[in-house]
């Protein structure tokens, strides 16, 4: 599977590039399917206006709403009641998996529950694009302060398809969204290599090698919380 691991969706030129490079064919052309399923676990998110806003592509985020040849709704706590032969061919056949910000861990836990992390290995050419909490999951790790939900069993653990972690929505000090202070206290609880992202900012991985496409700011922190790159 290929990542593209946004903090805000597809905010610029760059990450457009980016994802019509991982597709290898245009965005019209293209099979999505959205997994709105992390908003339903946020108190910020859905159900509601915020749900209804991100599948109909309205929403201020541009994910769904890029023109893609078809678009359809795949929501994950709905697979369980329904058999895989219902479901599975459609992941099988979309190009592109779109997936919302919301809850972080709700999303990991029904993931599991609806058998979608078991099948993400076999999806070699299907690329995900991931929001905030759709694409934190992807880590091995989120840190206590992004921790709200908590899945019945306490598995805090998130999927780990990729080795380093990811602090969202990076803003200056005074502006809205997470400030570099409050990155850097999250950055003690972390034991791995961890990139801080704002929302001009991508992380592509494709066959293990990481890219990241940014119009914006980002740093990426090693294990032992030295700044090893920047860009503004």
């Amino acid at each position: 599977m290929k990542l593209l691991l946004t903090d805000s969706g597809i905010t610029n030129p760059s990450i457009q590039a980016a994802l019509v490079g991982m597709l290898g064919k245009p965005i019209a052309e293209s099979r999505a399917l959205c997994i709105p399923t992390a908003m339903y676990g946020h108190p910020m998110g859905g159900p509601g206006t915020k749900a209804w806003q991100f599948i109909s592509g309205t929403s201020q985020n541009p994910m769904v709403g890029l023109g893609w040849e078809s678009v359809g709704v795949l929501e994950l706590t709905a697979l369980p009641s329904i058999d895989a032969e219902r479901w599975v061919p459609l992941v099988e056949e979309a190009d592109v998996l779109l997936v919302a910000g919301g809850d972080v861990l709700y999303l990991a836990h029904w993931m599991r529950e609806s058998g979608l992390a078991d099948l993400l290995p076999s999806l070699d050419d299907t690329v995900w694009v991931g929001l905030s909490a759709g694409s934190m999951v992807m880590t091995p790790e989120v840190g206590e302060d992004f921790i709200q939900w908590r899945p019945p069993i306490g598995d805090v653990s998130t999927l780990g398809l990729v080795d380093f972690s990811i602090f969202p929505h990076l803003a200056p000090d005074g502006m809205p969204g997470n400030s570099m202070a409050e990155a850097e206290s999250w950055l003690e609880g972390i034991n791995r290599p961890a990139y801080l992202i704002d929302g001009q900012t991508a992380i592509a991985v494709v066959d293990g090698a990481v890219e990241v496409v940014s119009e914006g700011t980002w740093h990426l922190m090693n294990g032992d919380r030295t700044a090893t790159a920047a860009r503004e």
